[in-house]
């Protein structure tokens, strides 16, 4: 198009409305405070909402991966203050702990708030799993789940976005 002055006036298209690929740490995509993570989890709910459903109510199944060493059940929310022999007579009742680790705090010397227990058998793993999960240590409950799994992260709001965690080593 040409004005009155011979200048070739540029016209934008309109872009159509789709994902895109942007680059960099604390990118807004939205209005004020939208995050790109939860731009992107709007975005799988309008798909999920033009597929016409929705996956979220289904149970997903998943299985447990055992590592080199045994199976690996994680606890978390464990109290700063919480001792080794806390957690092995805890544990320790519900199988043979084979190792734990505990991370401490190089600054404070307490604990971290989550341990690493190994056990030997699945029988025994998933044994304390269901017999610890939701209990409470030091007067905090304390979360008992498997370390590796095929499962997506429980905190995790779309099942797209929730890959495997570790690859099972064949």
């Amino acid at each position: 198009m040409v004005d009155e002055d011979n200048d070739v006036v540029m016209t934008e298209q309109p872009r159509e409305r789709g994902r895109e690929r942007r680059k960099g740490r604390g990118l807004r995509l939205g209005g004020r405070g939208e995050s790109r993570q939860q731009a992107l989890l709007n975005d799988e709910e309008e798909e999920e909402e033009e597929e016409g459903g929705n996956d979220r109510n289904v149970l997903q199944l998943f299985t447990p991966l055992r590592s080199v060493e045994g199976w690996i059940v994680l606890v978390s929310g464990v109290h700063e203050e919480a001792q080794e022999d806390d957690i092995l007579t805890l544990f320790g009742a519900h199988g043979h702990i084979n190792n734990l680790h505990l991370n401490l705090d190089r600054r404070t010397g307490f604990f971290k708030g989550y341990a690493l227990i190994e056990y030997e058998n699945f029988v025994e793993a998933q044994a304390a799993i269901s017999g610890m999960n939701g209990t409470k240590l030091f007067f905090r409950t304390i979360s008992v789940d498997w370390a590796f799994s095929t499962d997506p992260f429980k905190g995790r709001r779309s099942s797209s976005l929730a890959k495997p965690r570790h690859k099972a080593i064949s």
